[in-house]
C-alpha cells in the first residue's frame, strides 16, 4: 500500500507522555505515524472533576492530580524522543460546569493554535483518543477528524457521565471516521458514525519476543525463590478486582506475586501479605524483562460495564513473551481461549495457575507468540493508513 505522501497529525492523547505506560494505541500508532510528517502529541485533557478524597474510585487526591499536571505543563513543547513533539495545554476541571466549558475550550484552542503555529502544522489531521477535547478538535481546522472509542470513558471514575457521554456522541456524529478497539462496542454504535471500522490492538513484538534472550535481571527481582505469578500494568480500582486477588493470594500462599505498575486503588490489604511484591511504574521498555520472569501472567479484572468494552494490551505482550496466561472473563479474550486460561472464582482461578504451572512446555510457548507474531504495531499503522486515508494522498 502506499502511504500518504506527507501527514501531519495532532493527537488528543488518552494519557499523558510523562507520567503514564506508553504502550497505549494512540501512543504507539503516532509514532509509526510521525515519519510520515509532523506529528503533536496532547497530553490528556482534565476529564475528571475535582475530589479530595484519596481513595475515590481508585483515583489520586485533588493535590496530587494538580502538583502531577503542573509539572506536565510546565515542561512546555518537548521532543518524545521517539518522533513526535509533546505538549501539555492547561486546561480547567470544569466539564460538569456548563457555563465555564465556553471559557476552557477558548482557553485550550488559543494555546493549541501558538504550538501549531510554532511547528508549522496547517490543516492537519486530529486524532482524539480523550473525549474532553471533543469542542476543540470539531472546532480545528482539519483535514480529517478520527476519533478513537477506546474505553466508554463516560464511566471513567470522577468524571460528569453526562457531559462526557455527550461528547462521545457529538464526536462520533462529527468525525470522519471512529475506530474502535473493542468489536462488541463497535457493534453495538457503529451505527452512531458516519463511518467506523474496528481496530484489534498490536504489539510491540520484538520487544518482548526477545526479552527472554536477553540475560539481564532487574535488581528488585533478583532475589525471589519460587514461582512468580505476575501481572504488568494500571492497578486501579475500575479495572482490577483487589478483592478477588487477595482471595487467590491467600489461596497460593505458596507462591510469589509480584506487581508491576502505578497503582491508584488502596492495595494496602495486599501489601501486608508476605508473598506480595508491588514495584511500582517501570519505563515502558523496562517492561518486558519483568514480564519475562513471570512463570504465570495474570489478569484479574472485575466484570463491570469498563471491562465489557476493554481490549488490553497486555494479553498480546504476555502472549509475545511466551507466558501462560489466567485471567477473568472478558469479551475480546473469547478468540484466545485456546492459549488462556479462564477463570471466574477465586478458587478457579488458583486452580488454573497451578494448572498452567504444571502444563507449560515449548511447544505452547511457541503457540502463544505464534498468536501475535503478525499482530505489530507497524501492520496496525498500515491498516489504520489504508482504511483512514486509503486513497487520499493529498498533503497534510
Amino acid at each position: 500500500m502506499k502511504p500518504v505522501d506527507k501527514l501531519n497529525i495532532v493527537c488528543f492523547g488518552g494519557e499523558d507522555w510523562w507520567y503514564h505506560n506508553r504502550g497505549h494505541v494512540d501512543m504507539q500508532l503516532l509514532r509509526r505515524f510521525s515519519k510520515l510528517g509532523t506529528s503533536l502529541y496532547i497530553n490528556s485533557i482534565v476529564m475528571q472533576k475535582p475530589t479530595l478524597a484519596r481513595w475515590s474510585g481508585g483515583g489520586k487526591s485533588f493535590t496530587h492530580k494538580l502538583i502531577r499536571k503542573t509539572k506536565s505543563i510546565l515542561r512546555g513543547l518537548r521532543k518524545s524522543g521517539v518522533g513526535f513533539r509533546v505538549y501539555s495545554p492547561l486546561s480547567l476541571p470544569v466539564h460538569h460546569i456548563r457555563w465555564l466549558r465556553g471559557l476552557n475550550t477558548i482557553l485550550l484552542r488559543l494555546q493549541l493554535w501558538l504550538v501549531t503555529r510554532k511547528l508549522g502544522i496547517r490543516n492537519p489531521v486530529i486524532w482524539v483518543a480523550c473525549p474532553a477535547a471533543c469542542d476543540v478538535a470539531i472546532r480545528m481546522r482539519h483535514r480529517k477528524l478520527i476519533y478513537q472509542r477506546t474505553d466508554r470513558f463516560e464511566e471513567y471514575p470522577g468524571v460528569d457521565e453526562e457531559t462526557i457521554g455527550q461528547y462521545d456522541r457529538k464526536l462520533k456524529k462529527h468525525a470522519d471516521q471512529t475506530v474502535f478497539v473493542n468489536r462488541a462496542l463497535y457493534e453495538q454504535e457503529r451505527d452512531q458514525c458516519q463511518k467506523a471500522f474496528y481496530l484489534d490492538h498490536g504489539v510491540d513484538y520484538e520487544l518482548f519476543a526477545t526479552a527472554q534472550a536477553n540475560s539481564s535481571v532487574p535488581s528488585d527481582m533478583k532475589d525471589i525463590d519460587g514461582p512468580v505469578v505476575g501481572f504488568f500494568g494500571g492497578i486501579d480500582h475500575h479495572t482490577i478486582d483487589i478483592d478477588f486477588v487477595e482471595k487467590v493470594v491467600n489461596l497460593l500462599d505458596g507462591m510469589n506475586f509480584v506487581f508491576v505498575g502505578k497503582s491508584s486503588a488502596d492495595c494496602r490489604g495486599l501489601l501486608s501479605r508476605s508473598n506480595v511484591r508491588m514495584l511500582g511504574q517501570k519505563p515502558y521498555e523496562e517492561i518486558p524483562h519483568y514480564g519475562k520472569l513471570f512463570d504465570v501472567a495474570i489478569m484479574p479484572w472485575r466484570q463491570n460495564r469498563w471491562i465489557e468494552a476493554c481490549n488490553p494490551i497486555k494479553l498480546k505482550e504476555y502472549l509475545a513473551l511466551g507466558k501462560p496466561i489466567v485471567s477473568t472473563p472478558f469479551p475480546e479474550l473469547e478468540k484466545y481461549l485456546d492459549v488462556v486460561y479462564q477463570a471466574k472464582t477465586p478458587r478457579r482461578f488458583a486452580d488454573c495457575i497451578e494448572q498452567a504451572l504444571a502444563e507449560n512446555n515449548s511447544e505452547l510457548i511457541a503457540a502463544r507468540r505464534e498468536k501475535v507474531r503478525t499482530s505489530s504495531w507497524e501492520s496496525k499503522a498500515q491498516l489504520v493508513l489504508g482504511e483512514v486515508f486509503g486513497g487520499d494522498n493529498g498533503q497534510a
